[in-house]
């Protein structure tokens, strides 16, 4: 099906700070001050709120009754944080592998950009990566050429980081690339993302995962089955509580109301912004921003 330019999400769409559920809010906060060089923003009894400079990044909730979910349920893959310079990124990745708590996942080189993977002391994937210029992105008939091939860690930091990188570390400015979902198939997920939301697909992995993009970025947002193939709607638990998606305008806002009224999915808009959950009650947001 194709879909007309007023049902896609605006070229200027962009990802937001994510909403994280945490058990142990000394710990978790601790880990992304100190592993990811994060600076509190906000502190109350009900949670803290996380970010470089005046962006925000992180906001932990406090929910210390909840339980973990199990690997294999729907919910969040990993949180990316983009950074601007290959330095600006080695002086993080340094920082999180440096951090008692800290539990290394893995690298690769995509193609697109070049990253690394970390878990928070609750489970929580975290991916910190770089963007190469656009210009540089391979497309053909409407998908990105992504892949995923081995970077070593030692010889990336090695060639990339420097003493002002480091002591300049938590300085550097840093965005939420794009959001990674784990869900029960892709079907659905390309049903609501791509045909209700208005996210253009950018790649898939057949049945496995899916990437869709605003405004011909490689991807703002990523759902895989690797753990959580026929997963069901989730449980409320520790990890995922809210997804932040900025559109520019309020009009924006109310044209992506009035296709998920049409798709009977159910939201509370309230004019700049709209709350709705995907099929497997992730939570999300569209503001303006």
């Amino acid at each position: 099906m194709t879909m007309l330019k007023e049902d896609k999400l605006a070229a200027t769409t962009h990802m937001n700070a994510v909403q994280l559920k945490v058990g142990d809010m000394k710990v978790v906060s601790e880990y992304y001050q100190q592993a990811l060089g994060l600076a509190v923003l906000d502190e109350t009894a009900e949670g803290t709120r996380l970010g470089r400079g005046t962006q925000e990044l992180v906001n932990l909730q406090n929910a210390p009754g909840l339980q973990l979910p199990s690997r294999n349920e729907a919910g969040l893959f990993h949180t990316a944080l983009l950074f601007d310079t290959k330095a600006d990124l080695a002086a993080t990745v340094l920082s999180a592998a440096q951090f008692d708590q800290s539990r290394f996942v893995g690298s690769s080189d995509h193609l697109v950009s070049e990253a690394f993977y970390f878990t928070d002391p609750e489970g929580n994937g975290i991916e910190l990566y770089w963007d190469r210029p656009r210009d540089t992105w391979s497309w053909s008939g409407g998908e990105v050429a992504m892949d995923t091939i081995y970077l070593d860690p030692n010889k990336f930091l090695n060639e990339h980081l420097n003493e002002q990188a480091i002591t300049g570390q938590r300085q550097a400015a840093a965005d939420i690339g794009h959001v990674h979902l784990q869900v029960g198939d892709v079907a659905t997920a390309r049903q609501f993302y791509v045909n209700t939301l208005g996210f253009d697909e950018t790649a898939t992995l057949g049945n496995q995962a899916l990437f869709v993009s605003a405004g011909g970025y490689h991807h703002h947002m990523a759902m895989n089955v690797w753990n959580s193939r026929g997963a069901g709607p989730r449980k409320d638990t520790l990890g995922l509580g809210e997804v932040l998606i900025n559109v520019p305008t309020e009009d924006e806002v109310g044209k992506l109301a009035e296709r998920l009224a049409f798709a009977k999915v159910e939201n509370h808009h309230t004019g700049a912004e709209l709350r709705f959950k995907d099929p497997w009650n992730n939570e999300l947001r569209v503001a303006v921003g």
